[in-house]
């Protein structure tokens, strides 16, 4: 025999976001700052004499 499903208990916020997202829409999507240590990742070796010149060129 199916197990019979199991109620979701009520909640305040959950209905309140819903509804909010019914009248005004959903939210835009977040542009990520990137951080100070996001930032060191990229840089994080020197560029070899080969790569300069060729960026020169």
């Amino acid at each position: 025999m199916a197990r019979k499903k199991k109620r979701q208990k009520f909640s305040a916020t959950k209905a309140v976001k819903s509804r909010a997202r019914e009248v005004i829409g959903s939210p835009p999507p977040v542009h990520r700052i990137p951080s100070l240590k996001d930032s060191r990742k990229l840089n994080k070796h020197k560029a070899t004499l080969g790569e300069i010149l060729s960026e020169g060129e």
